[in-house]
């Protein structure tokens, strides 16, 4: 038995309302960079379906950025740490980790030569710092602010000069090596949010959150002008970055457009309206060859169209924030896999020819917080319980939201599951809800336990309710009913997730106490065999559509493919989502399965047995 880890659809940037985003881009302009949660993510710029996750840092990772030779990459997280490591080899070796202060790194810049590097933020007792790459030892004091520095560049060519910008509403400017701060520069009328130098070196410009950009020569430090007269924004603006050729720039702002500046005559030449929405805001860009990319608050990444400045050339959507849910299904000879994050969104992964790694979403307004689970019912619903307290069916084929597929539960759902016929179960908090049709039949209540996770028999006949005592009841569904006749049986410790083989030849049972049961229905759910080898709680299983093996993903960020018939028959996936537990699990077909996790990616492994 062996694996292959065959895709990685990465997740989108983590951003926060009002908070810079830093993009870093590699040299020749084939990738760029960004953060999320623990994660550095590398995407093709060409084709983003296209990625590379790194996560070797212990902490949420801040900011990354290319050295200018293009083999390293440093990249700072909130403790303070920079860790500088290969871009050659997919290991990522690490060659270099410093702690320059103690705080979070906000940005990094590096010298032309690849042998200095910067970096600023919120250190306790100074706020930025400025070493060798290869020993770590200063090249220079980075002094002048009073607050945080959200930015910093270095010249790219000589004579060096080093700029920041900081919450004292100062840039600064330095020469150097060993850097030296020259003066402030007090322009701006509050928060600098970014400071960038000109490819050539000739200019540098700086950010505000009062809407302003200003540009300076190079290599004096002296104002040349403000860009759009008064003001460049209506909003603050968050980002810039340079044209190639240093003739342009582009700057993201709050106010919901990126603007493309000629620095020549300090005008707009076009204004991209990215919407309307406060998720619409632009809080980073990046100008790589002839790409210009922009981040929206929702994490959402476009590329925007000079010739079209309404409407991008593409977005990138996805999850921004960690993934709890996920099914899949299959519709006019295409996959789709479906899966549901913390902050209530839903993103729609196809697959096929043609056609891998493009994301989407449903129209309408959706969950309004975490969804817990979800799975698509025989009339293509996509059903799905959140901590908003209703559970949805949403049509797949139409692929919108509609208010009239809203169930509202007396209480929080915590699973949710599917059966023919139109039947859905839903385990809420003290209550078992019975739907049929998209409305609610039956509610078990005052019950004598906690109930966990539930599972209707394919043949739509039993509900089986796993509680935190570790019991399985067994309810027999009459008509619009359930029905409790004393039947049960009994899981290793308190129920985490249960689901029926598709075939409704065996029940399997995970629990708190690290083993997953499986029963065997037709035998009056006697045990057919434990499976032991999670080292902590599994949360999540997922049956084969062989009704032959099932995948458990557990609190020990393991996953492991079992064989019903043999115990001891098993592949394990150590570290699927390092330093992340797992947190969906769904088969293609027999030999494709699909991970989730919190670091709000998905996976797909192709399997052998």
């Amino acid at each position: 038995m062996s694996y292959e880890l065959k895709h990685i659809f990465a997740s989108l940037p983590q951003m926060e309302r009002g908070v810079a985003k830093v993009l870093g881009g590699d040299p020749k302009g084939n990738t760029f960079l960004y953060t999320n949660g623990k994660s550095v993510i590398i995407r093709n710029i060409n084709n983003p379906a296209i990625a590379d996750i790194y996560t070797e840092h212990p902490h949420q990772v801040t900011v990354a950025k290319y050295a200018p030779s293009g083999f390293y990459i440093a990249s700072g997280d909130v403790s303070g740490k920079i860790r500088i490591w290969d871009t050659t080899q997919k290991e990522h070796l690490l060659k270099y980790e410093y702690q320059p202060f103690g705080g979070k790194i906000k940005d990094i810049a590096w010298t032309e030569d690849s042998k200095r590097i910067a970096c600023v933020g919120e250190g306790r007792e100074k706020f930025g710092a400025v070493f060798l790459w290869d020993t770590g030892s200063s090249v220079g004091e980075i002094s002048g602010h009073s607050k945080v520095i959200n930015s910093v560049d270095i010249k790219q060519t000589r004579p060096y000069r080093l700029i920041s910008g900081s919450d004292d509403n100062c840039g600064a400017f330095f020469e150097g090596p060993p850097f030296k701060f020259k003066f402030s520069i007090t322009d701006h009328s509050r928060f600098v949010n970014c400071v960038r130098f000109s490819p050539d070196g000739n200019r540098f410009c700086t950010a505000g959150a009062d809407g302003q950009i200003f540009l300076y020569d190079g290599k004096t430090g002296e104002k040349i002008c403000s860009l759009g007269g008064a003001k460049a924004h209506e909003g603050g603006v968050y980002a810039v970055s340079w044209s190639p050729d240093s003739s342009q720039l582009i700057s993201a702002s709050g106010d919901k457009t990126v603007k493309l500046w000629d620095v020549g005559t300090s005008t707009a030449l076009t204004t991209f309206n990215m919407g309307a929405d406060v998720m619409d805001q632009q809080l980073g860009c990046l100008w790589q060859k002839d790409h210009l990319l922009s981040v929206s608050l929702s994490g959402y990444i476009n590329y925007l169209d000079k010739s079209n400045p309404d409407r991008p050339l593409r977005t990138i959507k996805g999850h921004s924030k960690s993934i709890q849910s996920l099914t899949v299904h299959k519709n006019g000879g295409r996959s789709y896999i479906y899966s549901g994050s913390h902050d209530g969104h839903i993103n729609i992964l196809s697959l096929g020819r043609g056609h891998t790694g493009e994301n989407n979403d449903f129209s309408g307004k959706g969950h309004s917080n975490l969804v817990t689970k979800m799975a698509v019912d025989d009339a293509d619903q996509l059903v799905t319980c959140s901590m908003d307290d209703t559970v949805r069916f949403t049509s797949v084929t139409k692929k919108e939201y509609s208010a009239s597929n809203l169930v509202k539960m007396d209480v929080q759902p915590k699973h949710v599951s599917v059966a023919a016929g139109g039947l859905a179960l839903a385990v809420c908090i003290g209550q078992v809800v019975f739907l049929k049709d998209k409305k609610k039949v039956f509610t078990l209540d005052s019950l004598d336990y906690e109930p966990e996770a539930g599972a209707i028999h394919p043949g739509g006949s039993t509900a089986a309710v796993g509680g935190a005592d570790g019991k399985v009841r067994l309810y027999s569904v009459q008509g619009n009913t359930l029905k409790y006749e004393g039947k049960s049986v009994e899981a290793k410790g308190p129920v985490t997730d249960m689901a029926y083989s598709k075939d409704g030849a065996y029940l399997a049972v995970t629990d708190e106490k690290k083993v997953v049961t499986v029963f065997t229905v037709a035998d009056n759910y006697s045990v057919k065999n434990d499976f032991y080898g999670h080292h902590a709680k599994v949360v999540t299983l997922a049956w084969s559509p062989d009704n032959e093996h099932f995948a458990s993903g557990g609190m020990d960020m393991m996953v492991y493919v079992w064989t019903v018939n043999d115990a001891d028959k098993r592949l394990k996936i150590p570290d699927a989502h390092r330093l992340h537990h797992v947190s969906g699990l769904a088969w293609i077909d027999e030999h494709t399965l699909v991970t989730t996790s919190h670091d709000a990616s998905v996976k797909q492994w192709t399997l052998k047995f």
